[in-house]
């Protein structure tokens, strides 16, 4: 009978205490500023293009595949709803394929500037949607042994410029760390040149428009 009193009381108090904790209750202030650090993994879009030899269409087509790298963003708040924000990550590097079999490798970086606007929860759930621009560049095109036993050579890729748009969400722990989560979609659109040894050109438009999943954690000044 005494444990059973004791019990309900235990049970009681823990209850209690349970409802004596303060529901944490956040809001963004202007001038606020956040860091994240995570990881993103880039999936381009799975359609092919169209590879043309002296301007013509020569049947064969190109994809590019996905590719995971450590990812950060910095936030500064306008108000308690805007906020500007940059992405920065370690460089992208995709295998190109053609008609299925890797023949090149491209490393790239997609710097975003976005405006970001926060829904009033007050809440340590704070959803927001985002939009802007990048400036993708690319470096470091090469054709790998099997491009080289194919006669490719000098491959090139041109930079790009394109908007942005995401979805994302802030879940804090307290009021100043936090995780994130976010889904963009990126416009990326190149312009592919390259030799093949029996001296015909080579070219392909590629629209790699990805979906960037990014999952990171956050810190509030």
């Amino acid at each position: 009978m005494h444990n059973k009193k004791l019990n309900i009381t235990l049970i009681s108090t823990i209850f209690s205490s349970m409802l004596a904790v303060p529901t944490l209750v956040l809001g963004n202030e202007t001038g606020d500023f956040i860091v994240r650090g995570g990881a993103s993994l880039v999936v381009p879009d799975s359609s092919k293009s169209a590879v043309f030899l002296n301007g013509a269409d020569s049947g064969l087509t190109l994809t590019v595949d996905d590719n995971p790298q450590i990812s950060g963003s910095f936030a500064y708040f306008l108000n308690s709803n805007w906020a500007i924000e940059a992405i920065v990550a370690t460089p992208f590097t995709h295998d190109i394929a053609l008609e299925g079999g890797n023949v090149a490798e491209v490393t790239h970086l997609p710097p975003i500037i976005s405006a970001l606007y926060y829904f009033d929860t007050s809440s340590s759930f704070q959803p927001y949607i985002g939009a802007g621009i990048n400036y993708t560049f690319f470096w470091d095109e090469k054709f790998n042994s099997a491009g080289q036993a194919s006669g490719f050579s000098n491959l090139s890729l041109d930079s790009s410029v394109g908007l942005a748009v995401q979805v994302g969400v802030d879940y804090y722990f307290n009021d100043a760390w936090f995780v994130n989560a976010s889904l963009r979609y990126v416009d990326i659109s190149t312009d592919i040149t390259f030799d093949v040894a029996n001296g015909a050109k080579g070219s392909a438009t590629i629209d790699v428009d990805p979906t960037v999943y990014s999952l990171m954690v956050g810190y509030k000044f």
